[in-house]
């Protein structure tokens, strides 16, 4: 089985912040969690570098515009590498590979009748790089997004026919049984974007005159490729198209378009509407998460107050970052972030609940086996009770891209063992049952280590951490691997009796 994931490509206007992080973090989640399933994974991320922005930006900075997309698509990768991001490939859409894309599809597309020449006046926002009709413009007749007032533009451009393509967008939407039905996620998007689309569609412009900074349009080198289908093409230049044919159709249709609120209706009418019209493979979900401000107020670079992934990882370190980053509000609806609610979220989960069950645990074993692990009978209750927990809510969230609420049955899992801890009352055990004592800390390493194996795509390294420290035998992914395809626990477990355990120190210092 294969399962190929997307973040948009970001804009190389400035420089990678949270807003980033959070789309990119959920994916690499998500593409670790496929892989722990034995899927094969591909795992695409990148960089937007076409358009007027990009050289406004250029000139702002009296830079070339090539020079400036050179620097600032570096930046996102160091972030992405800072994260410890898995992806399979980073797309720049300045490489040579993805100019022969664009001008295959745009081609196609011309030849198929689908792409007319003709004047055009509008609304035009720089910030968007996109038309806006006036009836989706604020009361203020701003740009929704920017809040800054669109400048007439008036030019001849080459059109896509887009209205053409309505009603086999709201069959394909609306329709669950269709072959080529596209899930848009969250339920509340897929009822606005169908809204939107009975309100009927217009053609949409697909080049642009008086913008040099883009791919030539094959057939009419005066014009550049407008910018928004030139980023959308990236989907598929990374999978082959049009040179790589086995790669292609071994990756496409893609599983999952993940992205902001703001390029939805991109994503869920005008790329599928190119993908028809070029007789490719249309994706099969669309999720956008929604948007959030920071101490109620939006994040602005003007108002100083953008987080970027290096202050998070100073501030709670690189797993602690990725698992704060996408578990604080709901992933989907709008949400408040905040430096406090991030490190009090950071002390319940990390500190007091799953730290406080390594340190306990170790500490019990120190003390009372010579931080050995006991011989002993495996406790399955409680072995099973983390296993029912986990099995009945974390992968159907996962799956469901309801990265939170998986997050939260993890820490249901790691209460459910501090609340046996206290239950069994080892410390008391001690002093009474030794052989006792032995089942109860053997049968809770084992319960770490199944929690483990479910932290692991949220926090990679401390998930392998824990696994080394607890004695557990094999390489965690492999074991995982196979534990989520057979179901099957091990009749001794994974932390074998008789193993050295490692104390880690501290492995989450509360921040106050």
């Amino acid at each position: 089985m294969k399962f190929y994931i997307t973040t948009p490509i970001y804009y190389v206007n400035d420089i990678p912040h949270i807003g980033h992080s959070y789309t990119t973090i959920a994916a690499d989640i998500m593409a670790r969690w496929k892989r722990l399933n034995n899927f094969d994974v591909y795992f695409l991320t990148g960089t937007d570098e076409h358009g007027a922005k990009i050289a406004e930006a250029a000139k702002a900075k009296d830079k070339k515009p090539q020079e400036l997309c050179d620097e600032m698509s570096t930046k996102f990768r160091e972030a992405w590498k800072l994260l410890n991001i898995s992806n399979d490939d980073f797309i720049r859409t300045t490489e040579q590979r993805h100019f022969i894309a664009v001008e295959n599809i745009v081609q196609t597309l011309f030849d198929k009748g689908l792409i007319f020449k003709k004047k055009y006046e509008g609304m035009y926002c720089i910030g968007c790089e996109r038309f806006f009709a006036k009836k989706d413009l604020d009361e203020n007749g701003c740009c929704p997004f920017h809040k800054t007032k669109p400048i007439l533009q008036s030019e001849e451009n080459y059109f896509f026919k887009l209205s053409s393509f309505q009603d086999a967008l709201l069959e394909r939407i609306t329709d669950v049984n269709h072959k080529e039905y596209i899930d848009i996620q969250p339920e509340e998007r897929r009822n606005e974007i169908v809204g939107k689309l009975k309100l009927g569609l217009e053609d949409v412009s697909f080049s642009r005159s008086a913008i040099e900074w883009g791919i030539p349009l094959p057939f009419d080198k005066s014009q550049t490729v407008y910018v928004w289908v030139d980023a959308l093409i990236n989907y598929i230049t990374a999978v082959g198209y049009p040179s790589d044919e086995p790669k292609f159709k071994k990756y496409c249709p893609t599983d999952v378009h993940l992205m902001a609120k703001d390029i939805l209706w991109f994503h869920s009418v005008i790329w599928p509407a190119i993908l028809m019209g070029a007789q490719l493979p249309l994706p099969k979900t669309i999720y956008s998460h929604g948007f959030f401000t920071l101490n109620g107020n939006k994040m602005s670079k003007s108002l100083g107050n953008v987080i970027s992934p290096q202050e998070l990882v100073e501030n709670y370190g690189v797993d602690a970052a990725r698992y704060l980053a996408v578990t604080l509000i709901p992933f989907g609806p709008d949400g408040d972030i905040s430096w406090q609610g991030l490190t009090l979220k950071y002390n319940t989960d990390l500190a007091n609940n799953l730290g406080n069950l390594i340190s306990r645990t170790l500490k019990m074993t120190e003390k009372n086996f010579n931080l050995k692990i006991p011989q002993a009978v495996l406790n399955l209750e409680l072995v099973k009770n983390v296993e029912k927990n986990l099995k009945e809510t974390f992968a159907y969230n996962m799956d469901n891209l309801q990265l939170h609420k998986a997050a939260e049955s993890l820490q249901d899992a790691i209460t459910l063992v501090n609340v046996q801890i206290e239950t069994d009352a080892p410390w008391k055990l001690a002093k009474t049952d030794k052989n006792k004592l032995a089942i109860c800390i053997y049968s809770y390493l084992q319960a770490i280590d199944i929690i483990a194996m479910h932290l692991f795509s949220f926090m990679p390294s401390i998930a392998e951490k824990i696994w080394q420290i607890t004695g557990a035998s094999g390489n965690i992914t492999d074991v995982a691997k196979k534990y989520f395809t057979n179901g099957m626990l091990p009749k001794d477990g994974f932390s074998v009796s008789g193993a050295d355990l490692q104390i880690p120190g501290i492995l989450f210092p509360r921040i106050f």
